[in-house]
């Protein structure tokens, strides 16, 4: 049976009323929204009560899951678009405050493709002795869209496709926010660390 089958059946048991079924729906899930939730949102002390906001949203909408995309990526958009709600009611200043947009075409072709040739950045920093508190700790320094993409490419292995969907931007906006959150993270771990070897 193919992993789209069994998400099928999945989704038929939970909308059937099924509560072991949505118990496992959230336990497939969970590490991908707590992922987003946690690289948007610094303050823990929302991490469960958004957490749970999203699966709720879940829960209520799935009757409207039409199958255009993965389940995974539907529920990524729904963090990702919860965790963002939250921050604009708090008055957080998000990357758009941060950065001007205008530019996100300026890119050079090679400089894009160096994007999609660095596969495996956690790997790649820590074969260079930077510890995973430290990496931790450079990453959350990033503009929270950055964070966002930056996890969604590296740690959910998404693609680019995938992550334009999740987070309703053009493909290769989402390539130069991964490029910029690439020479960010650099040139914070170059600042903090003396790490002078390390190449992205």
């Amino acid at each position: 049976m193919s992993s789209q089958q069994e998400e099928k059946i999945l989704i038929d048991r939970v909308l059937s009323g099924s509560q072991p079924a949505f118990v496992e729906l959230i336990k497939k899930y969970e590490r991908l929204v707590y992922h987003i939730i946690f690289r948007l949102v610094r303050n823990k002390q929302h991490h469960e009560d958004l957490g749970q906001d999203v699966f709720i949203k879940v829960y209520t909408n799935l009757k409207k899951f039409k199958g255009d995309s993965k389940l995974s990526t539907w529920i990524a958009r729904i963090a990702y678009n919860t965790s963002l709600n939250f921050l604009e009611k708090k008055r957080v200043s998000l990357l758009d405050d941060l950065i001007d947009n205008s530019d996100d075409e300026d890119f050079s072709t090679s400089a894009l493709e160096n994007v999609s040739s660095e596969g495996d950045l956690p790997d790649l920093l820590l074969e260079k002795n930077v510890g995973a508190g430290q990496l931790q700790d450079a990453i959350n320094l990033l503009p929270a869209k950055f964070k966002a993409v930056l996890t969604l490419y590296h740690m959910e292995e998404m693609k680019y496709k995938e992550i334009a969907v999740i987070t309703d931007l053009p493909e290769g906006t989402v390539k130069s926010y991964l490029f910029r959150a690439r020479k960010m993270l650099k040139d914070s771990l170059l600042k903090n660390y003396k790490m002078e070897d390390i190449c992205l």
